[in-house]
């Protein structure tokens, strides 16, 4: 899935519901299969690999940026925390 299309979906659902009923990760399909009688056959869906989609990496600019951007990537064992990430994703 597109980065930007992703952010854009989650920024639109985090304004209709709360934010823990928006989802943690996104899986593209071009067709939803479905069962004989032409419901929605949820076994056949594919499964999330657990890679979330992340909107494209901005620099941390300033040094406070830099600075909670380094603390972030050393508790979490992350690298490239992006300027726009979410702390709390």
């Amino acid at each position: 899935l597109d980065h930007v299309f992703v952010g854009g979906l989650v920024s639109s659902l985090g304004a209709l519901v709360p934010d823990y009923m928006v989802p943690s990760s996104f899986v593209g399909v071009t067709h939803l299969p479905l069962t004989a009688s032409g419901k929605l056959d949820r076994a056949a869906l594919p499964q999330d690999e657990g890679e979330v989609a992340r909107a494209a990496f901005v620099a941390p600019g300033s040094a406070g940026e830099r600075q909670v951007a380094q603390v972030m990537e050393e508790l979490l064992g992350l690298s490239g925390i992006s300027a726009l990430d979410d702390f709390f994703s």
